[in-house]
């Protein structure tokens, strides 16, 4: 089984729906879709956002999906959550998306990596 770690902003900031006129709004979207995604499968799914905590968004989580906001607001707080997370699941098959190349170079050795255009296709599938 994999362990799928998501940068949800990398995710959401990928596709040019016009996310940014309604965050929380595009936030809780991307959530329901990998909360429909996640009944698909029994791999443990960590989605992963900066900003403030929502409860509407984090309400999807359940089951085989986790949501986690970064607590502190600093540039790259979700960057140290996903991080920390991939090499907290040490020894587990992890796979990060996220197209942010400054986010992949931290990762260690092992840990595999998807582009997000890679990942929505997933979704529709």
């Amino acid at each position: 089984m994999t362990a799928w770690i998501l940068d949800g902003n990398n995710i959401m900031g990928s596709r040019p729906d016009k996310w940014w006129n309604d965050r929380p709004a595009a936030m809780e979207r991307l959530g329901q879709e990998i909360a429909h995604w996640c009944w698909t499968h029994d791999d443990t799914v960590h989605l992963v956002f900066d900003g403030p905590h929502l409860s509407n968004v984090d309400a999807l989580a359940g089951g085989n999906l986790r949501i986690e906001f970064a607590q502190r607001s600093a540039r790259n707080a979700a960057d140290d959550v996903i991080v920390e997370l991939a090499h907290t699941l040490d020894g587990a098959d992890v796979t990060v998306v996220s197209a942010d190349k400054g986010l992949k170079e931290r990762l260690r050795e092992g840990i595999k990596t998807e582009g997000p255009g890679s990942f929505l296709r997933r979704l529709s599938t």
